[in-house]
């Protein structure tokens, strides 16, 4: 119980990285005033969590309907 706990929250934080890392390609200027300000980097922020959660959630929702698939058989 302890090491899925363990893995559901490494894959989250690796999933919010990624959706960190891909936010860095993404023209902030096009849509806000100031892109390098305080705002946009909170903006940036709570759109990789957000984004980095649902991949982690669709990941690890996976992993279980897999695991529960073996009982079928």
């Amino acid at each position: 119980m302890g090491l899925t706990g363990l893995l559901n929250i490494m894959i989250t934080v690796i999933c919010i990285w990624v959706a960190w890392w891909a936010m860095q390609g993404f023209r902030f200027d096009i849509f806000m005033r100031n892109p390098t300000g305080r705002r946009a980097k909170v903006l940036m922020i709570m759109i990789s969590i957000i984004m980095g959660y649902l991949v982690a959630s669709f990941i690890i929702d996976y992993l279980q309907w897999s695991l529960v698939l073996k009982q079928l058989f």
